[in-house]
């Protein structure tokens, strides 16, 4: 019993250091391993089926993530989207229908970027992703929604002939998702039930909907076939038609023979009214556009702004010139004070000053290609924290988003604007007596954007600039 205590006391003081060492290593490895935050979009992002699209995602604050696992998956961890593992991209876990079609863009793994990039979008690829990051044992991660979406033909309007004392006529469409809703109106806009709906998908997993009515005499004569959106609850311009009481069978077979025929010509002739109703409509569109255009430039009370931007509101690591004339995202975060008037979440600055009443407008040129946005804000915009960059939020803004490649407007959600490339010089008018703000490519003088009057809240208001990239900048210009 003596010996057994003895050789106990032993072995218990001799993986006393080892104890220790192992200790000191474990407290070590904990505090190397970096803390941070992923961040993904706020709201859903939007891909169309046969196109490119990024999943944003990116950590806060900056720092490389080169050294880390970024793992995006679906539902269950092992369900692999994409693997970045030891500084190379892992593909033997990944799902099958993945298979060359994901991408993690490295071009900004340096300063945290782990956006993905998927090719040649499938409606299967719908749902919830997660951007998962992990350095040693530490580890965070963001959730993200990818809504896939295609826009078909437009409806179809046919005639199949006579059916239970009434002529049956077909609206057909395909080529869609998600699956859109076919509705019948009468000519007060009462919705109608379908006698006949079929709905398949063909191989690409895109549906096709053919929903039918039987039209009697002296009952629903006058119809309307649109289609509504089944995300945003929109309706598409629907195809409307008529048909008299002359063209219902009497007494001969004939007659029937010769409506239909008469009927068939009658949607042909519809369609083709319908094609020239929308070119009346673009016309129209331009035109407007071009009015407003020139009533922007004879506006003889618009004052040229010198605008110049506060140091006391921007971010940490925004870079103000001397004079406060431009602003770039810096390597590392400024030792600044943090006052209440500083932003601390997203790399944002405002304008010295602001306006109250008048028309106004000043430029900014932009340089590089990077993420950045140009706008207004109201004074009483929030500061700390993950503001709403949008109107809710106080902020009117278009920038270029280089994560998704796109140009658009900040709203809620935001407007994509047909625009390959983001203008290299923007002109923004605000007229605070309106409560409106137009944004204009000074360039060649086309519109951008406009919120529309009265969006704007009756305080001071303030130029607004965001820049979140290192190779972008931003600079009043004279």
């Amino acid at each position: 019993m003596k010996g057994l205590s003895i050789c106990h006391s032993s072995t218990a003081s001799s993986s006393l250091p080892g104890f220790i060492i192992f200790f000191i290593t474990f407290c070590v490895h904990k505090l190397e391993s970096a803390r941070f935050t992923v961040i993904g979009p706020d709201h859903p992002v939007t891909a169309i089926v046969g196109e490119d699209i990024v999943l944003p995602c990116h950590l806060f604050p900056r720092m490389s993530a080169e050294n880390m696992e970024v793992r995006w998956f679906r539902s269950e961890f092992t369900s692999v989207v994409h693997l970045y593992q030891h500084g190379k991209d892992e593909y033997g876990q990944q799902m099958p229908e993945y298979h060359e079609r994901t991408e993690l863009l490295k071009a900004g793994i340096m300063v945290g970027n782990v956006a993905l990039g998927i090719v040649n979008v499938r409606p299967s690829d719908e749902g919830q992703y997660h951007c998962f990051v992990q350095d040693g044992i530490f580890n965070e991660e963001a959730v993200l929604e990818l809504k896939v979406e295609a826009s078909g033909s437009a409806p179809q309007i046919s005639v199949e002939g006579y059916q239970d004392g009434g002529i049956r006529i077909v609206c057909q469409l395909a080529g869609w998702y998600p699956e859109p809703e076919v509705l019948w109106r009468d000519r007060r806009g009462q919705l109608l039930s379908p006698s006949t709906e079929t709905k398949s998908q063909d191989g690409r997993g895109l549906f096709e909907i053919k929903s039918s009515i039987i039209i009697t005499e002296n009952s629903n004569q006058n119809l309307a076939c649109s289609i509504r959106n089944a995300y945003f609850s929109l309706e598409e311009e629907p195809s409307t038609f008529y048909i008299s009481d002359f063209f219902f069978p009497r007494m001969s077979p004939w007659p029937v023979v010769w409506s239909v025929t008469l009927v068939i010509s009658l949607v042909f002739v519809s369609l083709t009214l319908f094609l020239l109703k929308l070119r009346g409509k673009h016309l129209n569109t331009i035109s407007k556009l071009q009015v407003d255009l020139e009533w922007r430039r004879s506006l003889s009370d618009v004052v040229r702004a010198n605008v110049t931007l506060d140091p006391d509101t921007a971010h940490p690591y925004l870079v103000l010139s001397e004079g406060g004339k431009s602003v770039r995202w810096g390597d590392i975060e400024e030792d600044l004070p943090g006052n209440p008037e500083r932003f601390d979440y997203w790399e944002c600055v405002l304008g010295c000053g602001g306006f109250t009443a008048g028309r106004h407008c000043w430029e900014v040129e932009v340089g590089g290609e990077g993420y950045w946005a140009v706008g207004v804000a109201r004074e009483s915009v929030g500061r700390k924290g993950d503001i709403s960059r949008s109107p809710e939020g106080g902020i009117w803004a278009v920038g270029w988003d280089w994560w998704e490649g796109q140009f658009r407007a900040l709203t809620s959600p935001v407007t994509l604007l047909p625009r390959r490339r983001a203008p290299s010089r923007i002109r923004v008018c605000l007229d605070c007596d309106r409560g409106q703000v137009t944004f204009i490519d000074a360039g060649d003088e086309a519109p951008i954007f406009t919120f529309p009057p009265g969006s704007v809240p009756g305080e001071r208001i303030r130029p607004w600039l965001g820049v979140w990239d290192t190779d972008t900048w931003l600079r009043l210009c004279p």
